[in-house]
């Protein structure tokens, strides 16, 4: 165990990092590790779109530029090899929890970090915040360097490649968590039937208990739609916009070419004071119908990360037989093995070329 100290440890980590667009490289790189981190293993992680807007190089040239190189993965869990903190032991299974808040990366009070820390905003807004695999390095390494309080014990109920999707569950739970006094009764349509479109609409059925009768997914192709049936479902092309009944909330995890369409299509539909939720990632400006916004006084907000408070309900309902029944739609048949930078490359490429509703599952072997 690291003993708790003024001095400062410095551990190598052996990393698969991205140098440029399709080129990935085995590096070491070395961490300092005080008081109150943990030394995590990562042993299983998830390919996220994220990482392959970095991977195939869509993001902006300057955002390239500042960023690499760089491991990537930020899904993922792990096993704790050294602890500064009595209440992580070596050997636990644990929750990498991605996004950093300053306060916790420089070791101060949060009231010292920033005005959302101080405020209280949440730590996925805090201006000094950092994010594993997007301006600093990810999973894609042996040994990763956590605060301990971003990282949080696997419940023994729940099997690895489910504790997995704890982090993307926790973006459902964040995003909605500002409507929770309202899911009790309210009509909700989520738009996008991708892997972001359905956890959230299991985060609304297995954490936030919202029944299939109030519960509608919109989506363009029926094989997936055939996933959810634990909510009502319509392809998008045969629903009539201007005619079907009004819903409360609408979230919108289309992304891409996809958003605007989505997001006047949820605009439509919702009723007067109703609730938008943008999930749906895009790299381009998306011109909205802000006449009806305005019109119908719809209140629109943004959320794309969670943080640490948002994994503890969403672990607490992956112990359910249902919601891991439900989550396990989203596995692919088989795990790919990660042994070497080029194995990290070629699951790369692949996830880019086919871009599978499943996700990727990494198996980690150092």
């Amino acid at each position: 165990m690291i003993q708790p100290s003024d001095s400062i440890t410095k551990v190598k980590s052996k990393a698969y990092r991205l140098i440029k667009p399709h080129q990935i490289i085995e590096a070491t790189i070395e961490h300092e590790v005080s008081d109150r981190q943990v030394v995590v293993e990562p042993s299983m992680g998830s390919i996220c779109h994220a990482d392959l807007r970095y991977y195939s190089g869509n993001r902006r040239p300057e955002a390239l530029e500042r960023k690499l190189p760089m491991a990537l993965i930020h899904e993922g869990i792990g096993t704790i090899v050294a602890s500064g903190a009595p209440e992580l032991k070596p050997g636990q299974r644990v929750v990498v929890v991605p996004n950093i808040p300053g306060y916790l990366s420089d070791g101060i009070p949060p009231e010292q970090c920033c005005p959302a820390c101080r405020t209280g905003s949440g730590e996925n807004y805090c201006h000094r915040g950092r994010f594993l695999g997007s301006g600093m390095d990810g999973m894609a390494q042996n040994r990763l360097v956590m605060p301990a309080p971003c990282v949080i014990p696997v419940p023994d109920e729940v099997p690895d490649e489910i504790a997995v999707l704890a982090e993307l569950c926790s973006v459902s739970y964040q995003a909605l968590s500002p409507v929770a006094d309202r899911l009790a009764n309210a009509r909700i349509a989520v738009f996008g039937d991708g892997p972001v479109g359905y956890l959230a609409a299991a985060v609304l059925r297995h954490v936030y208990g919202v029944g299939r009768d109030r519960l509608l997914v919109f989506g363009a192709i029926p094989e997936k739609l055939a996933q959810f049936d634990f909510a009502t479902v319509s392809l998008v092309q045969d629903y009539d916009f201007s005619s079907g009944p009004s819903f409360d909330i609408a979230v919108e995890c289309t992304g891409g070419r996809f958003s605007e369409s989505a997001i006047n299509q949820a605009i439509d539909i919702l009723r007067p004071g109703g609730q938008l939720i943008l999930m749906g990632v895009t790299e381009d400006r998306v011109p909205i119908n802000t006449r009806d916004v305005l019109e119908k006084g719809i209140t629109m907000r943004g959320s794309s990360r969670s943080s640490r408070a948002d994994f503890h309900p969403v672990l607490a309902a992956m112990k359910n037989q249902d919601c891991q029944r439900t989550l396990g739609r989203l596995l692919p048949e088989k795990r790919t093995v990660i042994a070497s930078a080029g194995d990290f490359d070629s699951a790369m490429k692949e996830a880019e070329a086919h871009r599978s509703w499943t996700k990727v599952m990494l198996d980690f072997r150092w």
